[in-house]
């Protein structure tokens, strides 16, 4: 798979670290309180292998967020939750004691925010580790099954590869796990490989 190693993939985690760790900073200073977020893995797939096992889907419903990025590798990114903790997490994101319902209203304009604080982060620590530039689309957010949200993800042909990591989220005592996905061409995962090798010889 373009030769990505396990070198690669744990170089990949701790850039992915380091972009978790700025978004925890400003998550923090939305929700006025200690936010923590790491990305304890990263796994790179083909398409056709994901399945509900390996996003850790059940049968409930999801909220996603995705976000396109160009540059030097072209990815299409998505934020997976349980709608369930996409709520629990618009409720900490608002400060108040609104019912599930009235949290509904808002959910879709804080779950973008989520994305693009998450997303910008993790890609833009990428970009400032291994030199390079992307430019980002605004986030969108949608609530689907598992069975929408794999079918979306398999359904483009020109992106073979699967780049899942596994973010545990935190936000005061409240413990949230979820997956943040990137649809990648071969050629985008032959030109991440190659960043990532000019980063590791450069610190070797």
């Amino acid at each position: 798979m373009s030769n990505l190693s396990e070198l690669h993939l744990d170089a990949l985690a701790e850039i992915f670290s380091i972009g978790a760790g700025r978004a925890a900073l400003s998550l923090s200073e939305i929700v006025g309180d200690e936010v923590h977020i790491s990305v304890p893995s990263v796994q790179v797939i083909n398409v056709e292998d994901i399945n509900a096992t390996t996003l850790s889907l059940n049968s409930g419903r999801f909220g996603a967020v995705s976000q396109y990025f160009s540059g030097p590798f072209n990815a299409e990114a998505v934020l997976l939750f349980t709608e369930e903790q996409a709520l629990k997490i618009v409720s900490d994101m608002m400060g108040s004691q609104m019912s599930l319902e009235e949290l509904a209203e808002f959910e879709h304009e804080a779950m973008c925010e989520l994305g693009n604080i998450i997303l910008n982060a993790c890609l833009s620590a990428m970009a400032d580790i291994l030199h390079f530039t992307l430019e980002s689309s605004l986030p969108n957010y949608r609530v689907a099954s598992a069975d929408e949200i794999l079918h979306r993800l398999k359904e483009n042909s020109n992106q073979p590869y699967v780049m899942v990591l596994h973010i545990d989220l935190a936000i005061e005592k409240r413990h949230t796990t979820g997956n943040l996905v990137f649809l990648l061409s071969s050629t985008s995962l032959t030109n991440l490989v190659i960043h990532i090798n000019q980063f590791l010889g450069s610190i070797s």
